[in-house]
């Protein structure tokens, strides 16, 4: 082989290799994209299994809201009676289910008043600096950390 085919031959391995390297870049660009939009895809799926979840558990709050103020007005001659039982189970349940796809009640009588999660209807003064919730008049829910809906809350300085 002569110096001008070696030349050759050494040229055209450089401009290969340097094919090479800028189409293994440019595959690992395109594998770094396609492992973004799945992750960004991932992120909207959850995104928008939780506003479905938000919508749907808002639809049903004041179904649970109605059978505890049934509860709350129960006569003391039916307390013991097993349709309260059964109205009591079933409000138990929902409660249950309601937990087991991460939904809270935010708590309420005793915390310090945030304004994230209560909802204050009143303000009773008091001897001290502290707001503190003193009863909570409709419940509160949160998924994770979106609050569905405030609580509605007496708020008392202490």
């Amino acid at each position: 082989m002569s110096k001008k085919d070696s030349k050759t031959t050494n040229l055209v391995n450089e401009e290969l290799r340097q094919q090479i390297d800028e189409l293994t870049e440019a595959l690992q660009r395109e594998r770094a994209d396609v492992i973004n939009v799945r992750r960004r895809h991932d992120e909207q799926i959850a995104s928008l299994k939780n506003h479905v979840k938000t919508d749907v558990i808002e639809d049903l709050l004041p179904i649970i809201d109605n059978f505890e103020r049934a509860l709350g007005h129960v006569p003391k001659d039916l307390e013991g009676n097993d349709f309260v039982k059964g109205v009591q189970a079933v409000v138990k349940q929902f409660e249950t289910t309601l937990g087991n796809i991460g939904v809270q009640r935010i708590k309420t009588v005793g915390e310090h008043f945030n304004p994230q999660l209560h909802e204050a209807v009143s303000m009773e003064e008091g001897d001290g600096a502290d707001e503190i919730v003193d009863e909570e008049l409709q419940a509160g829910y949160q998924l994770g950390d979106t609050v569905i809906r405030h609580a509605m809350v007496r708020v008392k300085r202490q």
